[in-house]
């Protein structure tokens, strides 16, 4: 039997359910994230570190060698996508740059021109293992290929501006214009850490207040085209001084997630902003309880209410024969159950704890097993690939759940079950 490629599989899956949508794909997109997740975990599969260790490869490190090729010279839409990832100044990382890129790719359809030329281009295709890359297997890498070129027919229109977060994750902040007239005092107190400028408070009865655009916790990504996502202490003051007496155009990152939730990358900024600045606050909005409880609704589907138990390494094998013994091993450590939503997607799991910060987030292909306990089957777990990107050498934790009826607790084993049956890692 040939050996699979769950990635693949899950791969076809997210590209199936984003092209049964016809409008053109945004960032709003509930599977864009995944979409991205998987095409970044397939790109980082397999690829070869420098044996002396003093830097670490990454996709981004053969995308930007693919201009010095002579084939790339006669591909005007590659060579332009590359030359706006070096010119952008808010991503500073090869991670960053490697996901702007994937996002101008999407946006131009080029994402199989660029495997394409990296397939003909021995020296950086050197760069992958051939047992364990997608790229350097026949059988894999023309599978892929063609998936990118459905990709390719489809429409995406994403916010390239939206990056300064890309270091750091491919869930997107909100992201917006605020432009007010000129005024001698704007009304923001400034504090700079991580090379970004955030708004500690908000004046009362300033220019800022007034034009309800800012709150405090937000980021100052840009003044007028001058993108500020690496400034240094008292950068955004001297952009301000040459602009004195003209419009503002300010571009925001805003703490607060479309759900009103805080942005989760945020969080370790503003958590060293409360300490050095006590009288620092959020603005939350209050909900009846009738809203929250409405938050349990996400994309039309239903979010399940369980309690989390635990979860413990159970070896080199994850399959359904071990589940029993996991579930024991977790029960016996007698830790606090802790309240979670879990949300089943198409490809994916994801679990929350109030709707806001996410816990656990595992695609189909990482999942080896999931069941009930048969004597008690509120009960249920899944087994989880500790390293997914090596098969052949990662264990498997097993993660516990209780539901509040039995009823809910197979239709979640159900679900998991469909989600990952065409990818599992046992064949």
């Amino acid at each position: 039997m040939s050996r699979k490629e769950p990635l693949l599989g899950a791969l076809k899956a997210c590209i199936l359910n984003i092209q049964a949508d016809k409008d053109p794909i945004t960032d709003g997109h509930p599977q864009l994230t995944s979409l991205c997740d998987i095409l970044e975990i397939i790109l980082r599969k397999g690829i070869r570190q420098p044996v002396l260790g003093l830097w670490r490869r990454d996709y981004w490190h053969w995308m930007e060698q693919l201009p010095q090729q002579d084939t790339c010279s006669r591909l005007p839409q590659l060579s332009m996508a590359l030359e706006k990832t070096l010119a952008c100044k808010r991503t500073l990382t090869a991670q960053g740059r490697g996901r702007y890129y994937i996002r101008q790719a999407m946006n131009r359809k080029i994402m199989a021109v660029t495997i394409h030329h990296l397939l003909h281009t021995p020296r950086l295709l050197e760069w992958y293992d051939r047992e364990s890359s997608v790229l350097t297997n026949e059988c894999f890498a023309e599978p892929f290929l063609s998936l990118l070129l459905v990709l390719s027919q489809m429409k995406f229109t994403l916010d390239l501006e939206n990056s300064s977060f890309l270091d750091e994750s491919w869930l997107l902040p909100v992201c917006e214009m605020y432009n007010t007239v000129p005024c001698r005092e704007l009304g923001m107190v400034l504090w700079y850490t991580g090379g970004r400028i955030f708004v500690t408070e908000v004046i009362a009865g300033s220019q800022a207040e007034a034009d309800e655009c800012v709150q405090a916790g937000d980021i100052i990504d840009e003044i007028n085209g001058v993108a500020l996502r690496n400034a240094k202490g008292g950068e955004a003051q001297t952009v301000l001084q040459k602009l004195r007496g003209k419009p503002l155009s300010f571009r925001m990152i805003h703490w607060k997630w479309h759900d009103g939730s805080v942005y989760r990358p945020m969080l370790p900024h503003l958590q060293l902003m409360q300490k050095e600045f006590p009288d620092f606050q959020l603005r939350y909005d209050t909900k009846s309880n009738k809203e929250m409880s409405e938050d349990r609704l996400q994309d039309d589907r239903l979010l399940y209410s369980l309690r989390y138990l635990g979860q413990v390494n159970i070896g080199m094998y994850g399959g359904k024969e071990v589940l029993d013994e996991g579930i024991e091993k977790v029960l016996q450590q007698n830790l606090v159950p802790q309240e979670v939503l879990l949300d089943v997607k198409e490809t994916e799991v994801i679990s929350m704890e109030n709707s806001t910060q996410v816990l656990f987030h595992h695609h189909y292909p990482e999942i080896a097993s999931v069941g009930q306990r048969l004597d008690r089957r509120a009960l249920f777990a899944y087994c989880v690939a500790v390293s997914p990107e090596t098969p052949r050498t990662t264990s498997f934790d097993c993660l516990v759940f209780e539901s509040s009826s039995v009823k809910d607790a197979t239709e979640i084993v159900s679900r998991i079950a469909a989600g990952f049956r065409n990818t599992e890692w046992f064949v």
